[in-house]
């Protein structure tokens, strides 16, 4: 049975309710027959995720006729030295290691940039975020000539399409007294919520159908 192997950090993670990474509902859009191993992990970057054994189950476990989808870069900007790589040097070394891990196994590689923070200014714009990670694994992509889900720009013009009050509705949300872990409530511009995170897998899964490399694993709209 084939699998879709995921990778990533907290906006990809099955994560503890009412938080939930977009590989969460990957099975609601894999094609009948795939199954979906969701790998992503709180916190964790490109560096730190294979530093940790982390990716020690996914490349025993892939196969041939498999497809892995990596997406990093949240973490890879912080300064803490377990966490942070260069956007143009050990970003992208780590990404090609996981590229030529999967492809060596006759898994497929797909790269997927860092979906967008909400994070609106006066006139319905956006700040841009993630700095010079989602470029640099768009020409690593090219590079390598392995398919791409740019889904930092799928994300971002769903947002703008929305309007700051529609987006903010795919996010977590909690007035104070709502949820013990946050008694002041709590606004969060990175983490979605259930719904929020379908939405955003439907991006993934409408990207993946789109290339003809990709687009067994998932169903047919």
């Amino acid at each position: 049975m084939p699998t879709i192997w995921v990778i990533g950090d907290s906006t990809v993670e099955d994560n503890k309710p009412p938080f939930r990474g977009w590989g969460w509902a990957m099975p609601e859009y894999a094609a009948p027959g795939v199954t979906v191993r969701n790998h992503g992990l709180s916190g964790r970057s490109t560096r730190s995720f294979v530093n940790e054994g982390l990716f020690q189950p996914v490349l025993d476990g892939m196969q041939p006729g498999d497809l892995l989808l990596i997406q990093f870069g949240h973490n890879d900007e912080k300064d803490a030295p377990e966490l942070h790589t260069d956007p143009d040097g050990s970003y992208c070394e780590f990404l090609s290691m996981y590229i030529a891990e999967a492809q060596a196994r006759g898994t497929l590689p797909v790269l997927v940039t860092p979906v967008s923070r909400r994070f609106f200014i006066p006139g319905g714009e956006m700040l841009y975020t993630h700095g010079e990670y989602p470029a640099a694994m768009r020409r690593l992509a090219a590079e390598k000539q392995v398919p791409l889900v740019d889904l930092k720009l799928l994300s971002r013009n769903l947002y703008l399409s929305l309007g700051e009050e529609k987006t903010a509705e795919l996010f977590v949300r909690l007035a104070p007294g709502e949820n013990p872990d946050f008694p002041n409530g709590h606004d969060d511009k990175t983490h979605f919520n259930a719904e929020g995170a379908r939405i955003i897998c439907g991006l993934v899964a409408k990207s993946l159908r789109e290339d003809e490399r990709t687009r067994a694993w998932v169903k047919a709209e």
